[in-house]
């Protein structure tokens, strides 16, 4: 019979449990350490981003270069510090001032962070510190900029034509006075361009500016296409392609629907009236009849005359408007880019033979030809960024196809939530923002949020 032998190995099944320990430890250490890496990288990564966004909306303050680059940098440090506090899960963070160049009206922030985090149970296998970095470039464009404001009856409530012109100040003073173009144009039952844009010069005379919207005087009608059409010839007509800037935005400002509009219109007696005018009806019911003709280069002006005691809806009078024009040719006769008479998106006809008929005409015209402008805006490459004031034309339906002013300023804007044919009109286009302002105090933070959405596009 054989004999049993055991033979002890208790040393070298120490050894290798020792040494397997090491690399368990390793292990969980590399996926605990690695863990909160991650989360300090993205922690970091976000700290970055935001003091390079503040950076590219600060480096528009400033009478020089240099008070330009030392507030961009001093927002980006404010920034940095809010979203990346000392000591985040025991790291270390080093940020110094991002790097900022000034080029032809375009500024180029490079915001850059690192940090250091001690490792817990990596130490096992050699390893102390991990290092972490972030790096992001902000382009902060030149910009050309038409600031349309309503400023038409329904805006002149309360406290709302005082928090009008504090929110628009406060927008214009988050631009860049040496370097973006801005005209100002406010709208009733005509529109003014009350600061032309610079055709060739860098920037725009704040003062100007400031004073013209602190004179705003409300009243009338609203004839928003008035409105957004001297937008668009500021933008497009008064600046050769040459020396256009590489973002080019329209800001509109308005509290409800258009029911107004200006064209060239046909009399029973042709010799009443050869001027453009503005015809404009309520929004609210077709009980009340169209009336004009109103001064389309002023705000809340007859035409005089004639011109002044239409009734299109009373083919008995001797200043009856016999029908609409087929094309918006309020500037000049033979225009043929906007058409008034259409079955797109609502349905417009030259008829004028009885007052509903002449109130949903002139209602869906309005409309209609608003929308259209904004379109056509874009298609030129044109961001349109839209703010509604709440009050019962914005969010209340309104109108012959009972419509509530904020989906057309959605439509104009381009946002993902406008109206389905809106989207599909404005595929491949810019694509703006809309903000709603629940009521007057609600104006400032929209402006806000307009103005850092602009600054913030790069393409």
């Amino acid at each position: 019979m054989r004999a049993l032998t055991i033979v002890k190995q208790k040393g070298q099944v120490s050894i290798i449990v020792a040494l397997s320990l090491v690399a368990l430890i390793g292990a969980v250490g590399l996926a605990t350490d690695s863990g909160i890496a991650y989360l300090i990288k993205a922690k970091l990564n976000a700290a970055v981003d935001s003091a390079g966004l503040a950076a590219g909306r600060a480096v528009s303050q400033g009478a020089s270069a240099n008070d330009q680059i030392a507030n961009a940098q001093a927002a980006a440090q404010t920034f940095f510090a809010a979203n990346y506090p000392a000591n985040y899960m025991g790291s270390t963070v080093v940020f110094n001032n991002p790097t900022v160049t000034l080029n032809g009206g375009q500024a180029t922030i490079d915001a850059a962070a690192s940090v250091t985090v001690p490792v817990s149970l990596m130490g096992a296998v050699g390893f102390n510190l991990l290092t972490l970095g972030s790096t992001s470039e902000t382009l902060r464009k030149n910009l050309d900029l038409a600031f349309v404001v309503d400023t038409t009856g329904s805006m002149n409530v309360g406290n709302v034509p005082a928090l009008v012109r504090a929110g628009a100040i406060s927008f214009l003073n988050k631009l860049s006075q040496n370097d973006d173009r801005v005209a100002l144009i406010q709208f009733a039952y005509g529109a003014l361009v009350l600061d032309q844009i610079n055709p060739v010069q860098r920037g725009f005379n704040l003062a100007s500016l400031t004073a013209h919207v602190n004179a705003f005087n409300f009243g009338g009608s609203t004839n928003s296409a008035e409105g957004i059409w001297n937008a668009r010839d500021q933008l497009n007509n008064k600046i050769a392609s040459a020396n256009r800037s590489s973002l080019r935005v329209i800001v509109f400002l308005s509290d409800g629907s258009p029911n107004s509009f200006s064209s060239f219109f046909t009399f029973a007696n042709p010799a009443d009236c050869t001027l453009a005018g503005t015809i404009s009806t309520s929004d609210s019911t077709s009980s009340n009849a169209p009336s004009g003709l109103l001064n389309p280069n002023l705000l809340n002006t007859p035409l005089g005359g004639t011109c002044s005691q239409a009734q299109i809806a009373n083919s008995a009078s001797a200043h009856h408007i016999s029908q609409l024009p087929l094309w918006y040719n309020a500037h000049n006769i033979n225009e043929q880019i906007f058409p008034i008479v259409t079955n797109t998106p609502r349905v417009v006809t030259q008829d004028t033979s009885t007052q509903a008929i002449a109130w949903t005409n002139v209602n869906n015209a309005s409309r209609n030809l608003l929308e259209a402008m904004a379109a056509q805006s874009r298609a030129e490459g044109i961001y349109v960024f839209t703010l509604g004031l709440d009050g019962t034309g914005l969010s209340t339906p309104s109108g012959p196809n009972s419509e509530t002013g904020d989906t057309v300023l959605k439509c104009m804007a381009n946002t993902g939530d406008a109206l389905p044919r809106c989207q599909a009109t404005g595929i491949g286009q810019p694509v703006g923002v809309y903000c709603h302002a629940i009521n007057a105090n609600a104006l400032i933070p929209c402006f806000d949020q307009l103005a850092s959405a602009i600054l913030r596009i790069t393409k």
